[in-house]
This record gives structure tokens, sequence and C-alpha cells, in this order.
């Protein structure tokens, strides 16, 4: 099939199908047959040689096909023993006669796949009347529109304009296109033509921009929804924002108000229709970017202790190169703050003329004047956040020049210093919301009991730190370096409050000596071995203390460590290198996007709570945490810049993408697509991809666009976003530069869901579930502590466990049946699986063979008369779904509460739990196993709860998305509309999580 010219019409499918194609014939043998199939002339059958069958017998009347199904979605593909080999987005089926039978086929290309499946849909909608349908006026809207933007130009009516012209308004139209591609267009056109002269008709104008702006991934998008007509009118555009981009509350006024905001015909105003351009740009807009819009303000709880937070953190915050011979200056400042950055690092020298100056010391970097950087500080401190902002002082200064850096800073910082001293009667540092427009001092402080003007203090700076902790891993390092003492006033000590610099010891002694005001700084490489030894340890520490994380002086070209490294541990400071892009500047940047880019980033839950169980090094599902399954398509990217200073292939862009995950080990992964040659403009890739997310809350998604040169792969744009920010359904990617620049019309065109791998999770945000493969049921099993009184209350749990775990699982393997009966994914939601089935439920005058009863709660369908097997099958199926539902909502609140009663009686015991264990005899490790197995089962009891309630909410979100869909449908008992069901919500309105999360701190 010629698929050189772009599809951008209905009669552009049909005329391929006419000229035939290449197919794969599947059976239910795992046999496979290389086909040529076409439609006929007449468009009144499908045909197929070469067969053995008669030629009259390799076909299939049009007019007895009953749908035609995207994907791997039927018996004989889901049996096929070489499915796993097949490309989801090349398979469709084709469904015919009385009984149902499928023809299951596959497609060279996901393209060609659209056109048979964009076709067939028409034929049965139009039969031979299809092409005529076509030409009639609606099909005019877009060319009467293209044509009127002519007549503007042509304002003499001389019926042609100037190559000049036609191409500056086509770039008008659509600004990511380059001049010399329209150019060439044209003249392709004209040549074609054998045409001489520059003038452009209206009918070149009109192809050329049909050629040029019609992206045919969107055209096969629309026409998926729009009833098989050209534009979609206001309810098929409803029911495209519901079903597939999960949008709430959606009427006919709002889809007019989206209609009159980006379709370009007046003609599509007026009468409420979107073309294809108009659904391009509502596409291509920031309303349909993949980032949810709900994190763009700050949208945390941000009353919690400032311990449980990631803080967006600097290092050596004034260079703006490496750190051995950098400039140092005070734009570095500037630029960290602008981003968002809240701890910034300040390392203060003796200067001449008794001012104190920034620098590194021991290296041929430049300095800057200590009181300038201040005065930025005052300037810029509060300009992308209101929120606390972290002055790391590294102070080398003489007690002379200490005190001219407190006369500076309480001169030009004012008020807005904290100094209040820490109440020893709490336990927790206070929240930034208290801290809010205050800047704090971290440094070191003179004890207590030191009466006098000044006094001795240990130097822990970063240098003194990496001699000190990792001489023995570093042969640069001499051994045994002694800790170096100074002098410190007590003026710039009065300033220290609550970030108090200590030397970190081992977690044992600081668990009981540390005070919650004190902060200890780790070099990346001693933070990295405990890390990998003491994950859990490491953990527990950072729920109370916070820890910053410098990078290792060996840096000397100021590259960044990965930042997952230790907030994967809670480490809340992890200094980065602004200065340096790439990958982990990327991560970081990406990261604290998530929170209204203010800053601070609330923690998971299970890395706050006293009593939970995590290990940061985990590389299976994390307990209590339900997997999540992000499954994420590559369609097409857009306007691919060539990358910078390559200029061996010319403009040539061969393109292919990356997507990566990145988070806790288990969840570290990636994919790449196929290379799509020569062609940076508009590639199609067409490729789907699926991630298994362990920790969602820790997880960020990273798009990479590279440039496959055999010399080696360029870097064209990426894009980084955490895993709670992706908005699913149909979404553009804008692509940025390594410099983190926003790449102009540079996008990725893609489709994301995120299923439950074992239910529960996020419904509201998440889709629907996913049935696991065919394994016996997995239970969450509790450890033995081997404390008698202890054991007898986590015994009592595992009967709820188990109904909870069957509650869920029958639920979500009910709705996935019911999901395969409708010729769908696992993907779909119940609002897709109503459309899809709701053409079946017609008679062949148009009249309901299945109703839909709304009345109760719970809806059921009734047969009107007598219906095929294959029907009363799909009723017998969604009953059962319908009451795997009602059992989750009539028994999930008793089992809930037996759980949480479980997990109260439990805490009882956590107190005292060593002395009851010291008295059951346990000594040393088998205590300590003891308590991590309390911690575990806790965490255990907590996530098989929250479970359960998010289960429960999925469950109602699936009645209401029946019910709207019914009504949608026009497949509802007439009378039995139930106007108190709510609308299906989306986003963060089903469980306000965060609020809940926080009772139990």
């Amino acid at each position: 099939m010629p698929t050189e010219k772009k599809i951008s019409s209905a009669s552009d499918c049909i005329n391929s199908m006419v000229e035939g194609s290449e197919l794969k014939k599947v059976r239910s043998n795992s046999r496979i047959y290389h086909r040529y199939f076409l439609l006929d002339a007449d468009m009144q059958s499908l045909r197929w040689e070469p067969s053995k069958k008669d030629s009259e017998k390799a076909k299939i009347d049009i007019k007895s096909i009953k749908e035609v199904r995207t994907g791997k979605n039927t018996d004989i593909f889901r049996s096929n023993g070489i499915s796993d080999q097949i490309s989801e987005d090349c398979a469709f089926s084709v469904i015919y006669g009385e009984n149902y039978e499928s023809l299951d086929l596959v497609a060279n290309s996901a393209d060609v796949a659209n056109i048979w499946v964009t076709g067939l849909r028409y034929l049965i909608s139009y039969g031979k009347h299809t092409l005529d349908m076509l030409e009639s006026s609606q099909d005019n809207m877009r060319t009467s529109w293209v044509s009127h933007m002519f007549g503007e130009i042509d304002v003499e009516d001389l019926g042609h304009i100037t190559l000049c012209n036609a191409v500056q308004c086509i770039r008008n139209l659509n600004p990511g296109l380059k001049t010399s591609k329209i150019e060439l267009k044209f003249k392709e056109l004209h040549k074609s033509k054998d045409k001489a002269g520059t003038e452009v008709t209206k009918e070149e104008f009109v192809e050329v921009f049909h050629e040029l702006c019609t992206r045919p991934e969107i055209y096969f998008l629309l026409v998926q929804f729009s009833s098989n007509k050209e534009f979609l009118d206001t309810k098929d555009l409803m029911m495209f924002l519901e079903a597939e981009q999960g949008v709430a509350h959606i009427n006919e006024e709002i889809s007019l108000e989206i209609i009159h905001k980006y379709e370009p015909s007046k003609e599509g105003k007026e009468k409420g229709w979107l073309s294809i351009d108009g659904f391009t740009n509502y596409l291509m807009s920031p309303d349909c970017y993949i980032f949810d819009p709900e994190h763009k303000k700050v949208c945390q709880d941000m009353k919690q202790p400032l311990s449980h937070y990631f803080i967006n953190s600097s290092h050596n915050t004034y260079l703006i190169e490496d750190q051995f011979r950098g400039p140092s200056d005070i734009t570095g400042y500037i630029r960290a703050l602008k981003m968002g950055c809240r701890s910034v690092e300040l390392d203060v020298w003796d200067g001449p003329d008794n001012e104190p100056v920034i620098y590194t010391g021991h290296t041929m970097t430049s300095q800057i004047v200590f009181r300038s950087v201040i005065d930025i500080i005052n300037k810029y401190a509060f300009f992308a956040s209101e929120y606390p902002l972290i002055l790391c002082l590294e102070n080398h200064c003489s007690i002379k020049q200490q005190k001219v850096m407190v006369q500076h800073m309480k001169k030009i910082l004012g008020d807005k210093l904290y100094t209040t001293s820490p109440n020893v009667e709490e336990s927790y540092l206070p929240s930034p919301d208290v801290l809010k427009g205050r800047i704090l001092i971290k440094a070191k402080k003179l004890s207590s009991n030191c009466s006098g003007v000044e006094g001795d203090v240990t130097d822990e700076d970063e240098g003194a730190e990496m001699s000190q902790r990792m001489g023995k891993e570093n042969v640069e390092q001499p051994n045994n370096v002694p800790v170096k003492r100074f002098q410190l006033c007590k003026e710039l000590s009065e300033l220290v409050s609550i970030c108090k610099s200590v030397q970190f010891k081992e977690f044992q002694v600081s668990f009981q000596v540390q005070k919650y005001w004190e902060v200890c700084s780790f070099n990346e490489v001693l933070a990295s071995k405990y890390a990998n030894e003491n994950p859990g340890d490491f953990v527990n520490y950072n729920k109370r203390f916070l820890a910053r994380v410098f990078p290792s002086p060996m840096r000397i070209d100021s590259s960044n460590m990965n930042p997952q490294d230790f907030w994967k541990c809670g480490c809340q400071i992890v200094a980065m290198n602004f200065q340096t892009p790439g990958l982990m500047m990327d991560l970081n940047i990406g990261w604290f996007r998530q929170n209204g880019n203010c800053g601070y980033v609330l923690r998971p839950a299970i890395m706050r709570e006293e009593v939970s169980f995590f290990s940061a090094n985990t590389k299976d599902s994390v307990p209590g945490v339900s997997p999540q399954l992000l499954h994420i398509k590559i369609i097409s990217g857009q306007n691919f810049p060539k990358p910078k200073g390559s200029g061996a292939k010319g403009d040539v862009v061969d393109p292919y993408v990356y997507v990566e995950i990145h988070g806790i080990p288990a969840d570290c992964a990636e994919q790449r697509t196929k290379t799509v040659h020569q062609n940076g403009d508009a590639p199609i890739f067409d490729e789907s991809f699926e991630f298994q997310i362990n920790l969602p809350e820790l997880a960020m998604v990273r798009f990479v666009v590279l440039d496959d040169d055999y010399i080696g792969d360029e870097f064209i744009g990426q894009y980084t976003i955490p895993f709670e920010c992706l908005q699913t359904g149909y979404r553009h990617v804008p692509l940025q530069s390594l410099t983190g620049e926003v790449l102009a019309h540079a996008s990725l065109f893609v489709h994301v869901a995120i299923t439950n791998r074992r239910g529960g999770g996020k419904p509201h945000k998440r889709g629907l579930s996913v049935r696991k493969g065919k394994k016996s049921r997995e239970y969450a099993s509790l450890r033995t502590l081997w404390i008698k009184t202890v054991d007898e209350v986590f015994k009592n749990a595992q009967p709820p466990i188990r109904d909870a775990t069957d509650l869920r699982e029958n639920m979500q393997n009910a709705v996935v049946s019911f999901k395969e009966l409708c010729g769908l994914s696992s993907v779909a939601n119940l609002m897709q699986c109503m459309l899809a089935v709701s053409p079946r439920f017609l008679g062949a005058d148009n009249t309901p063979l299945v109703v839909l009863n709304l009345s109760e709660q719970y809806p059921t369908m009734e047969l009107q008369g007598i219906v095929p097997e294959v029907l009363k099958k799909i009723v017998t199926t969604y009953d059962m779904m319908i009451q795997s539902l009602k059992a989750v909502i009539e028994n999930a609140d008793a089992v809930y509460e037996k759980i949480v009663h479980c997990q109260k009686a439990a805490m009882e015991f956590h107190e005292h739990l060593h002395s009851i264990g010291t008295k059951e005899g346990l000594k040393e490790r088998k205590l300590q196993k003891a308590v991590e197995s309390f911690t575990w089962n806790i965490t255990i009891l907590k996530g098989q709860a929250d479970l359960l309630k998010y289960a429960k909410n999925e469950t109602l979100e699936n009645l209401k998305q029946i019910h709207y869909a019914a009504v949608s449908c026009g497949l509802n008992k007439p009378g039995t509309e139930n106007a108190d069901v709510q609308k299906p919500r989306r986003s963060l309105e089903v469980i306000p999580e965060k609020a809940n999360d926080e009772t139990g701190d």
C-alpha cells in the first residue's frame, strides 16, 4: 500500500484499501498466513488472495461485518502461541456474521492498520454510499476554511497568489513547519504538473495545506470518536474528554467553549463542530500537555515537619563552571533561586580590606564579595517560592571577619533571619508553612555551656569531611587526619537556630543523642556506603533528622551525582551542581516541579511514619504499596531540531525515543523505539511499552529523543516528569534542550494509561485494575516475632487480610473478563467498554436488544427478546462483574475495620516491645529481628487497609462510568436514569490521600 501520501480523510483510506496491501492472517493454531487483502471496487466486499478457498469464499461481505476491533482483543489473538511477538498497534480484527466470527489481521505498520480500521468502520456505517457521503458538505468545511484563508491573501480575486505569500500563510497556520519544506512541496507539485512560474492557485494551496498540515495519527484518533464523521460535534468531544482523557464534569457548554477556543473555521464555531485542525490545535495546547496542571501550584500538605520533605538544594552555588578553575559569580545564586532552589551554599573565607569573600578554598576559582552575595540572596530569596531558604555557611573566616559576616546578614536580611531557639520539649522541626518567608542559617554553633564571646568548634566542611571519613576508601587521602578546630564568634553562633551542623558518628548513637535541630552532612561516597549497607537505618534516621549530601571533591568537573540514590533513603538536602546540565539535573528539575516548583516535596508516607518498613535497595514490590502498571505508547514526534554541533549529516535527523523510569532499584528500567530514518519533522513511531512501578511516589519518567548516528548518537531533547504528575490519555510532551530551555514547537505525542497491578492504588488517577496472570492467588504474609502475645494479635489479622485480597482480586478479575468480551484490552476503562459494546446491543432496526436498568445502585442488563448467544455471554459476564462490585461495596467497610482494629491492637505493644521481647528471652540479633518484623507487619496491615479503601473507591467509580456511558449511548431503560449519581471524577478528587496519611504521624 502506498503510504508516501499522507492520509488526511476517510476517502484516502478507502482508495488505499481498493489498491490493497499485504496483511498477515492469524489463525488459532499459531499459524500465520501472508495474504494480499483488498476492497472490491464496488465497496461491497473484502477479499484476500492467494487462498485455497474458492475465490467467492475468500471474501467477507461488508454488510455482514459487525465491528472492527483494534489491538489483540479476540480469543484467537489471546490464545495464539506467538501473540507476544505481534505488535498491539499493528493488530486488528474484523468481527462478522451472525456467530460473530473473527478475521484476525496484522499489518506491517500501525499506519496501515489504522487505514484499514478507519476505512472499514466508514463502510460499516455508510456502505457503498461512503464516498458520496464524504464528498457531501460536511467534508467541505475544512476546504472552505482553507479557501477562505487563500481569499484573504488574493484580495484582487486573481485566482492565484505568490509563492512567498502562500508559504507565509501556511507557516502562520502551522509555525512548526520549516519554510524550506513548504517551498519544496509547492515546487514538487508544480513539477509534477509541468507548470512554469511560481504563482500558486487556490487548488494547489488547498492540496499542499492538506498534505503538510494533516497529522494522520490525529485524524485516525478523531474518527474513532466522531461517529464516522470528519469532525467532532459537542457530544463526540464530551465522550472523548470523559472516556479517554478522564476529564470530569463535562457538559455540552464546556465542549462548545473548547470548540470556540480552538476551531479555526467560522462555520465550525457556528455549528459546534471541531475539525481536524481544531482538534489538532486542542491536543497541542497546554490543556493537553502530559503534566497535570494540579501540580503547577502548591498541592501538598506543607504543615509537616521540615524533615518530612525533599528540599531543592544547590552545591557550590557561587560557581558557574567547574569547581577547580571555574569562575565564581553572583549569577549562580540568581539562577538557583529563580529555579526554586531552597538551600544554597556559601563557602566563606577571609578577604582583603576586612571583607569576607566566597570561593572554593585551595583551588583556582575566582572570588566574590560576601556582602554582594547576601544582597542578591535578599533580593531573590523568595522570588520563586515563599517557603524557607537555608543558607549553608562553610565558615573559614577569622573572628574579625566572622563579625563582619554577622553585620552584613543582620543589616541586609533583617527580620527574614530565623533565630528562634529550638524548643527542647518538641521532637520535630517546624513546618515549611510556619517558616514561610524566613531564612535559616546552617552552620556550626557554640555549645550552650560556652559563656565567652568566642569558642572552639570542630571544622567539618566538605573537604575536612572527605579527609576524615573517606581516607580509607580513596588512596589520594591520608589516613587518620586529625579533626581541625577553629574559633567561632558568639554573634555568628547566635544566628544558627534549627540547622546546627554536627558531625555524624553512627546511626545507633544518633538515635540516642542527636537533637532534632542538628544537621549532619554526608559526602556522597559515605552516603552511598550507608545507603548500600544500612538502608533501613538511613531511612529511619531521615524520618526525624535533616541530612545533607554533597558531591565528592573528586568531581573536579562539577559533574552531578544521581539524586535518586539518596532520595530513596529519605535524604532531604541532596546538593546539586546547578551549573552542570545533563541527566542528573534533569531529574532534579523534573522532581521539584510536582509541588508548584516551591522547592519542597513531601516524602512518601512510608518514609515519614514512625512505624513503617522500607528498605531503599528493595528490588521487589514495597510492603503495603500497590504496584502500578504504566502503559506508554509513543505515537509520533513533531519538529525535532538538528542536534547542536552535528554537521556531518546536514539537516537529516534519524530520531528514536528512549523511555526511562527512575526510582527505587526495582523500578529502574528503559525501553526504546525503532529509529525513523530521515524524518525529524513528523516521525511516526507507534510503539507501546509497559513498566511496573513498585513505589509510584518516588518514580520519575524521562523521555529522551536521540539522533541515530553511526559515529555516536546525539541528544535532541528530553522531558522529565514525576510519575505522580502524569496525565492519562492522549498527551503532548514538550521537549527541552540539554540546558533546560523549551525547544520551540518540538514535542512527542503519546498515550498514557496507568492501571493497578493487584487492585487498589489510586483509581481516580490510575484507571482500572489489571488482572494478574493465571497464578495461584497471593496473600500478604505477616512475619512471626516469637513474642507470643504480639503474634496472637497478628494471627487474628490473617483472615481479614485474605478477605480483603479476595474482594479486590475477584472484582478486578471480573472487570477484566468483561473488558475482554467487549473486545478491549485491560488498559481500557468501563466507560470505553460500554461505548464499544453499545452497537452490538442494537437490532437491525436500531431498537435495543439489551437495556440497562439504572433505577438501583447496581445497574442491571435486561434482554429485550431473543438475542444471539454471544450477547447472552456478555450479559452473563456483566452480571458476574456487578456481583463482584456489589461484594466490595457491601463488605469492604467491615473488613477494613477488622484490619484497622488489629493494627491498633498491635500498636499498643510498640512502645514496650523491647522489654516484652527481653522477657520472652529474645537477645540482641533475635530481638532486633523481632522489632523489624513488627515494623513489617504494621506496614502490611496499613497497606492492606489502604488498598481495600482504594478498591472501594475504584468500584464506585466503575459504577458511575457504567451509568453515564449507558445514558450517553441511549442504552438506559426509559425512566431509570438516576439523577443522584455523580459524574466520574478524575485527578486528586477521589481520595484525599495526603490528608488521610498524616493522621497517623
